[in-house]
């Protein structure tokens, strides 16, 4: 039996946090207004929603990661030390950080520190010099799992701790988007927008079309099929043994701008592949099903990064999501009768049929995904539920106003 890993999942809302630990994280990472790398998005966290999160985080048994890696400037560190007493006084697990003003902040009051991908960790002296201060680093994207396995392989041997006298850990992104720039240091947005993708504040240049212009003659061509600086998304789960048997201790999940049916997916398919690799009934058919699972949920097609040594990037062909099933947006809840287990929504667009595969989120809720098996309205039990019509059906889970009801619907339909 191999050893079990740590599932680090995104968590861009309280609907995305419930989705993570339904799908079997244990831990999860999140920004909290705008000091994350995630500072336009927007699903962040504010201040005050610190304790909800950690207790939510306590009572399942997952750990909770705030994200304070963006470039500090001297105006942001009055709202550092505060975001910090806070984080620390909510009894946060950790802080991912890689400015060394809150790193050096929040080891001098007492929290752990992890070290952001954004410093571009790539060889075992960087490790041995920033174990000073944090005992779980995130490693460069760009490295290869023998540069990897290096790493891991000298902390063993060279028996590297961090601050709280364990062995340092190593941490890689395992899925999701991949930015053309090395560890996420782009700065087109900067030039373009005067928004910086280091400040949390990327307008996403590289996931658009461009025509060439040739400056001799004026000839313009544009540049067809490819998306030539965006590239697909990262995926390991057909390797994952190989990236457990590197010596990583946790695989992280790229995603706090993404929905909660996204983020329970991807988490769900990664637990269950490391639990299989735990367990010794790992296959590689097995990975290709939980591949084409997560093919379902928002991704731009996948490569396996430059884990496997590959020199160049893959290109994704399209601005947006490739996902195979998309969300319909149907409406919004309404009631929930708790003594008979079912839920009511305002029908506000399509039309709901009975036998409809339907997902539901919200901030309690998670993300759960049913099929209507009955389907009523005010004139009873009906084959279908219009817009401006109430609608109800069995739901296991109390429902809120601020839940939302999606119809999901094949790319192939």
């Amino acid at each position: 039996m191999k050893r079990k890993v740590e599932i680090m999942a995104p968590a861009g809302g309280f609907d995305s946090l419930l989705a993570a630990i339904q799908g079997g994280a244990n831990s999860v990472y999140f920004g909290v207004d705008q000091l994350n790398m995630r500072a336009r998005a927007t699903m962040n966290f504010t201040m005050d929603d610190l304790p909800e999160v950690v207790a939510i985080c306590a009572k399942n048994g997952v750990r909770s990661y705030l994200t304070l890696n963006t470039i500090i400037y001297d105006h942001d560190l009055s709202v550092v030390k505060t975001l910090v007493n806070k984080a620390k006084e909510a009894s946060i697990s950790a802080i991912i950080a890689s400015d060394q003003a809150v790193i050096a902040y929040a080891r001098s009051v007492g929290v752990e520190v992890h070290i952001s991908t954004q410093l571009n960790v790539s060889n075992i002296e960087t490790v041995k010099f920033y174990s000073i201060f944090a005992d779980t680093i995130v490693l460069a994207r760009e490295l290869s799992l023998t540069q990897v396995k290096k790493i891991t392989d000298a902390i063993q041997h060279e028996q590297i701790k961090g601050p709280s006298g364990r062995l340092v850990e190593i941490e890689i992104f395992v899925h999701g988007a991949l930015c053309m720039a090395v560890s996420g240091k782009c700065y087109l947005s900067l030039h373009s927008h005067n928004a910086s993708a280091n400040r949390g504040a990327c307008v996403q240049n590289c996931r658009r079309t461009y025509t060439v212009i040739d400056n001799e003659e004026g000839h313009e061509m544009r540049i067809e099929n490819e998306y030539i600086m965006s590239s697909k998304d990262l995926c390991t789960i057909d390797f994952l043994d190989e990236v457990i048997d590197a010596g990583v201790a946790v695989l992280k999940i790229e995603g706090r701008g993404k929905g909660p049916d996204y983020v329970k997916t991807v988490t769900r398919c990664y637990r269950a592949a490391a639990d299989a690799i735990s367990e010794d009934t790992y296959t590689i058919e097995k990975a290709l099903l939980w591949k084409e699972e997560m093919e379902n949920v928002f991704n731009r097609g996948f490569w396996s990064g430059y884990y496997l040594g590959q020199k160049l990037g893959e290109w994704t062909d399209t601005s947006g999501s490739k996902a195979k099933v998309k969300k319909v947006y149907i409406g919004r809840g309404n009631n929930y009768f708790k003594k008979i287990g079912v839920a009511e929504f305002l029908v506000e667009t399509h039309t709901l049929k009975k036998g409809d595969k339907v997902l539901v989120t919200g901030p309690t809720t998670g993300a759960i995904e049913i099929t209507v098996e009955e389907l009523h309205t005010a004139h009873g039990p009906v084959e279908e539920a219009k817009k401006g019509e109430k609608c109800a059906f069995k739901f296991d889970l109390p429902v809120r106003k601020s839940d939302k009801l999606y119809k999901l619907v094949s790319e192939a339909e």
